[in-house]
């Protein structure tokens, strides 16, 4: 005795189908186009279909003409954090998130201690309370029983200074590159 026969699952996919076209014609979401009068230009057809007010965005994009994008690449303040902490191995680095965090560091004078380094971006402006950075020691004994500490040293100082400066240097850099690039008004 047969529970199940596979001509049957064929007809339902097909009623199935069926269904769904009719379903999709009447509700209007399927016209037939005459090719004579749309143009088969795809800037043309954008361009009339956002006139006539047709289609849609996703969060009001495209509506205030005024985008901001931010790339790491553009930031100074990332750009200098990331030319200081070149000599560092880096663990985790999230520009949407804001965080640079280097593995942990051992300068060989002592083999049992290292050091790991968090900066967190409080804000894309050169500004010293746009940063802040976490100094971690970690101190292993000779059974490599490893005990992290979160230090305040004069290390959080001295990095949050050269990364300041190195920041204002490239801005100033690219203010004074814009410069030239923009036309002197009369």
């Amino acid at each position: 005795m047969r529970f199940f026969n596979f001509n049957h699952l064929k007809i339902c996919f097909v009623l199935f189908g069926v269904a769904l076209v009719c379903f999709l014609n009447s509700c209007g979401i399927y016209k037939p186009v005459d090719a004579r009068k749309v143009s088969p230009n795809a800037d043309e057809r954008v361009r009339k279909n956002l006139e006539e007010g047709r289609g849609f965005t996703l969060m009001g994009g495209g509506k205030s003409g005024k985008t901001n994008y931010q790339f790491a690449s553009s930031n100074p303040m990332w750009r200098a954090t990331l030319e200081i902490l070149d000599f560092l191995p880096l663990a985790n680095v999230d520009y949407s998130g804001g965080i640079i965090t280097t593995d942990w560091y051992n300068e060989g004078t002592g083999s049992n201690e290292s050091i790991k380094i968090t900066i967190r971006f409080l804000t894309n402006e050169i500004r010293a309370d746009g940063l802040k950075i976490i100094v971690h020691k970690k101190k292993c004994n000779i059974q490599q029983k490893c005990s992290v500490k979160k230090i305040t040293s004069a290390l959080e100082d001295e990095l949050q200074v050269a990364i300041l400066r190195k920041a204002a240097i490239f801005e100033k850099e690219y203010n004074q590159k814009n410069r030239k690039k923009r036309p002197k008004k009369q």
